[in-house]
């Protein structure tokens, strides 16, 4: 199960709707080990484009160094559909190669007549899908 703050949520929407009609992607990066999804970290769409999304592999590499310095790991992974449901496409699990993070996707589209977006999060380890639920809390709980 994916739990994540109601403003990390909102974040990840609003980058989602902001960049409408392209993909939207980026990620949010948390204390290794832990799983907690602390610090939103919007990306650029370098292809720019409605039916694809590729982060700019120097913007990623100095995100990796970043987190590598911050001891920090990706928790969630998110990208945006513009056109059809928040379900992973084919090249979405070719290029998940973080077994342990949560790939979110945000359909921007109304496919399934819910309302203006659907939020979903999935593991995808060795090109296997599994949806999993998503929690959503006003505050994580303090860490002793």
């Amino acid at each position: 199960m994916l739990t994540l703050t109601q403003a990390l949520h909102d974040q990840i929407v609003a980058h989602s709707r902001a960049d409408h009609p392209d993909e939207a992607c980026g990620v949010v990066a948390g204390p290794a080990g832990t799983g907690r999804a602390e610090r939103f970290i919007p990306m650029l769409n370098a292809a720019r484009s409605p039916t694809f999304y590729e982060f700019d592999s120097a913007d990623l590499l100095k995100l990796y160094r970043e987190m590598d310095d911050r001891d920090e790991e990706p928790v969630i992974i998110y990208h945006s559909h513009t056109a059809t449901e928040a379900y992973p496409s084919r090249t979405d699990v070719t290029y998940a190669n973080e077994p342990g993070a949560h790939y979110v996707l945000v359909s921007t589209a109304d496919t399934d007549d819910a309302g203006p977006f659907q939020f979903r999060s999935y593991r995808i380890v060795d090109g296997e899908i599994t949806e999993e639920e998503v929690e959503i809390v006003e505050a994580y709980p303090a860490v002793a």
